[in-house]
C-alpha cells in the first residue's frame, strides 16, 4: 500500500514540477494579451495654459485646456487582419480631442493603431493612419509590453509621425505601486495642421497658402507598472507655435497652445485600481502559480521518498512463541 501511494505521489510531483515552467514560458506568452474589444478613455487637463485665439490671432492665458483621449477596439477589423497576419491583432481607433475653457473644440486628431495583442509590436496593415494620413509605425504607443524591462524603448509620436527613443529614468513608487519612469523629448519639429480646424472657413490648405507653418515640441513622461506594461500616470509639457507667413501679420511666430498636460485626479484613481487588478492576474501566470506548483512538486516528491523509505525499512524481529523449550545444558 505504501509503495502504491509513493508512486502516485511521485507521479503528481513530476506533473506539478513540469507544469511550473510550462505555465511561465509556454502558457503565459499565449494567454497574456490585450482584448480586441477593449475600450478606454482618459481625461487630461492643462491648467493656466496658453491658447491661440483664432479670431484675433493672438495668444492668451486661459484657466484650463482639456484633452480627452479615447481608444476603442475594432473587433471586425482585427479579425480581418488576423487572417493574413497569422497572429492575434488588436485594432485601436483613437481620438485626441482638445477643447478650450468654453468647451469649444481646439483640435481633433483621429488615428488607427494596429498592433500585436501579445507583444504590442506594430502590425502594418491597410488603415493604419494619423488624422487621415497613412503611417507606418515603428516602436510602441500608448502601452508598454508585458514584463517591461529597465531599458529605453522606441516610442511613436503621432504629431510628428516619427519614432524616437523614450528613456528609462529609474524606478519609483506611485500611489503604492512600483513603477518605471520613462521620459521622451521631441525637439521642435514642423508638423501638419489638423484636418479639422477650430474656426469655420479656416482649413489647412488656406493656412498653407499664407506661408504659415505649425511647429511642435513636447516632453513626454510616463510612470509604467512593469508587470502589465500599463502606464498608471502620464503628463506632457506641450508647446505648439504658428510660424511665419502673412497670417501672423508680420510676426515671426505666435503660441498656438502651451501647457503642462496632466491626468485628471479621478482618472488617476481609476487607472491605478485597474492596473493593480490586472497586475495580480499577470502575476498568477508569471510568478504565483509557477512557483506554487514547483513548491508543491518538491513537497510531493519529499513525501513520496519518505513513504518509499518507510516501505523498505527492515521489520522488527518476531517474538519467540510462548512455551518454547529451553536448551538443555550437558
Amino acid at each position: 500500500m505504501r509503495r502504491t501511494a509513493s508512486l502516485v505521489l511521485l507521479a503528481c510531483a513530476v506533473f506539478f514540477a513540469a507544469l511550473s515552467p510550462l505555465l511561465r514560458w509556454y502558457a503565459f506568452p499565449r494567454l497574456a494579451k490585450i482584448p480586441a474589444n477593449q475600450y478606454q478613455d482618459m481625461v487630461l487637463v492643462a491648467k493656466d495654459a496658453t491658447l491661440l485665439d483664432y479670431g484675433t490671432m493672438k495668444a492668451k492665458k486661459v484657466p484650463r485646456v482639456t484633452v480627452v483621449q479615447t481608444l476603442k477596439g475594432d473587433v471586425a477589423a482585427a479579425k480581418k487582419i488576423e487572417r493574413t497576419a497569422g497572429r492575434d491583432v488588436v485594432v485601436w481607433d483613437g481620438l485626441s480631442y482638445v477643447q478650450g475653457p468654453d468647451g469649444k473644440m481646439v483640435s481633433e486628431i483621429p488615428e488607427r493603431y494596429i498592433f500585436d495583442a501579445h507583444s504590442q509590436e506594430p502590425v502594418h496593415a491597410t488603415g493604419e493612419m494619423v488624422d487621415g494620413d497613412p503611417v507606418k509605425r515603428e516602436g510602441i504607443e500608448f502601452k508598454w509590453p508585458f514584463l517591461t524591462e529597465k531599458r529605453d524603448y522606441e516610442y511613436f509620436d503621432a504629431q510628428t509621425r516619427t519614432t524616437n527613443p523614450i528613456h528609462y529614468k529609474g524606478t519609483q513608487t506611485f500611489r503604492g505601486v512600483k513603477v518605471y519612469y520613462f521620459e521622451q523629448t521631441v525637439p521642435w519639429t514642423k508638423v501638419p495642421l489638423p484636418k479639422k480646424m477650430p474656426v469655420q472657413g479656416i482649413t489647412p490648405e488656406s493656412v498653407a497658402k499664407t506661408g504659415t507653418t505649425r511647429w511642435y515640441t513636447t516632453v513626454r513622461r510616463f510612470w509604467v507598472e512593469p508587470i502589465t506594461g500599463a502606464p498608471v500616470y502620464g503628463e506632457e509639457i506641450h508647446k505648439e507655435e504658428l510660424r511665419g507667413g502673412t497670417l501672423l501679420g508680420g510676426r515671426a511666430k505666435v503660441t498656438a497652445f502651451a501647457g503642462d498636460v496632466k491626468m485628471r485626479e479621478d482618472y488617476i484613481e481609476h487607472t491605478v485600481a485597474l492596473v493593480k487588478q490586472n497586475r495580480t492576474l499577470v502575476l498568477m501566470l508569471t510568478s504565483y502559480l509557477p512557483w506554487g506548483f514547483l513548491a508543491l512538486g518538491i513537497a510531493l516528491l519529499a513525501l513520496a521518498l519518505w513513504l518509499e523509505a518507510l516501505g523498505r525499512r527492515p521489520a522488527d524481529p518476531r517474538p519467540a512463541p510462548a512455551g518454547a523449550a529451553e536448551p538443555v545444558s550437558a
